[in-house]
Parts: C-alpha cells; structure tokens; sequence
C-alpha cells in the first residue's frame, strides 16, 4: 500500500502574529515537522496544501498576503508538490485526487490546520474517496469556537473533531505512534 502525506494549511496567519492565531499552533507544526522529515527520509509523496480566500471580506488568508505563506518548519522542498485551495475540502478543484491516484497512492497521513474545519473535510472526503486515513492527532490544531453565547476551548474543539474521526473516517493517533 503506498502512502502520501497531505500537509494542509500550515500557514502563518494561523500562528501568534498571523490574522487568525489558533491554539498551540507552534506544537502542531513542531510535530507535524517531525512526521515530514520521516516522508523525507522515506522517499515517500508529499503534498503541501495551502488556502488562499477568494471572498471579497475575508479577515485571513487573503490573496497576495503574507499569511498565506507556509510554517517555516514545514516549507516545501523541490520535488514536493504544492496544490492552491479555495475551499475547506482539499479534494475540491485541485487536482489532488489525481496526482494521487497517478503515484498509486492508497493511505493518507494527514496533519494540518484547522482540525474543526480543514483536516475534518479533508479528511472525510478522503475516507469517502477510498483512501486509508491516518490523521496525526498533535501535529493538527483548533481555535476556540463560540455559539449561543457559550466559548467552547480550542483544545476541546480539538479533541471533539480527533474523537468523531477516530475510527469511523480515520485512525487517529499521535505522532510518537506514528512509523
């Protein structure tokens, strides 16, 4: 079975400084870093997917800005491929499906920004497409979410979205499990 690591929305405005900081984004990305050097070493595909908005009020990601540019820590390198998104679904008018299809890839280890929306629809799109998931559960990371009044904690976002893919869309698990 041949694997691929999808690294998605590892970009600056999500950290301390950016337009829309989560929570413990630098652990994500240190973790997330480790599980791309083990695909470097490996010889192993990697995709590098990064958000740019398309809408006219965005607050973050923002055309030509840059927020949009990836985590130092987890840069792509030559060789690596790097796909634009518009949408929270990486699948969706990128050309994703077939560049993986075409490297015969069968098994996803995804890592990434935001575990509630990004890595959640990624990652369910994947299951729904075929593909064997494995989402590094601490090399992902969430922002705190209100509704009605009431501030759910990033952290809990988190574990709340790790929770509902662990098993039914994914295997989910840490990076110190990760081989």
């Amino acid at each position: 079975m041949a694997r691929a690591l999808l690294l998605v929305d590892i970009q600056l405005d999500y950290f301390p400084g950016g337009a829309f900081p989560l929570v413990e984004p630098d652990a994500a990305a240190a973790a997330a870093s480790t599980v791309l050097e083990s695909f470097r070493v490996s010889g192993e595909p990697v995709v590098h997917i990064f958000h740019v908005a398309t809408e006219p009020d965005a607050t973050f990601f923002r055309p030509r800005t840059p927020g949009t540019g990836f985590h130092p820590s987890v840069a792509p390198v030559d060789g690596e491929t790097v796909l634009e998104k518009h949408r929270p679904n990486s699948f969706i008018d990128t050309g994703l499906q077939g560049i993986l299809d075409d490297a015969g890839v069968t098994e996803l280890v995804i890592v990434g920004m935001m575990s509630s929306l990004c890595i959640d629809s990624t990652t369910r799109a994947a299951h729904e497409l075929g593909f064997a998931c494995t989402v590094i559960s601490d090399a992902c990371a969430a922002p705190d979410l209100s509704l009605g009044g009431t501030t759910v904690p990033g952290a809990s976002v988190h574990a709340a979205f790790m929770a509902a893919l662990d098993g039914s869309f994914a295997t989910v698990i840490p990076s110190t499990d990760f081989h």
